[in-house]
């Protein structure tokens, strides 16, 4: 069977927002003390989980580059491309400003663009296809996506000036 690029995208979205949440989810627990440090020390260097993105990515482009896959082999590298984005763009913040809070708005932002442009090749319909009914529709959704987005934006700024500073607390006390 072979996968179009809205499947192939469509795990690749899947992998991504899946592996940002339990990645998310892992730090907190961490540095919450709630479950063991996992992180991994080379040298007493903490090695960021950014850089076992950037080594999957150029893994699973070499793979694809290289070995042409199909079938089953050319969806499994769809998710492990969504793995390797979500831990390199978890941290994005942190490698656009060469350090810093794990807790960055950066990081954030490029999660929700790259989900977005992931989601926009796995279910926008062919351009070519397109009749005045769906760019009508498509004018409403990006404008409620605007107005949701804005929303969204000020509810985490207020978010983030609350819990902001305990997150940063927290992680300066999980520091070797």
């Amino acid at each position: 069977m072979i996968a179009s690029p809205s499947q192939l995208a469509r795990r690749a979205l899947f992998a991504f927002l899946l592996t940002f949440v339990a990645s998310r989810v892992m730090v907190f627990l961490i540095m919450a003390r709630r479950i063991p440090n996992l992180y991994f020390f080379l040298r007493g260097t903490h090695v960021h989980h950014l850089n076992y993105g950037i080594f999957l990515l150029a893994g699973v482009g070499a793979y694809l580059l290289l070995w042409l896959p199909q079938g089953k082999a050319l969806r499994v590298a769809a998710l492990v491309y969504g793995v390797a984005m979500a831990l390199t763009f978890d941290e994005f913040g942190m490698w656009l400003h060469l350090g810093g809070s794990y807790w960055q708005r950066a990081s954030i932002d490029a999660i929700i663009v790259v989900a977005a442009l992931l989601g926009l090749v796995a279910f926008a319909s062919n351009l070519r296809r397109f009749e005045s009914r769906h760019i009508k529709a498509s004018i409403a959704i990006l404008i409620a996506v605007v107005v949701f987005s804005v929303v969204l934006y000020d509810a985490s700024m207020k978010i983030g000036r609350v819990e902001g500073p305990r997150l940063e607390a927290l992680e300066e006390a999980s520091s070797p």
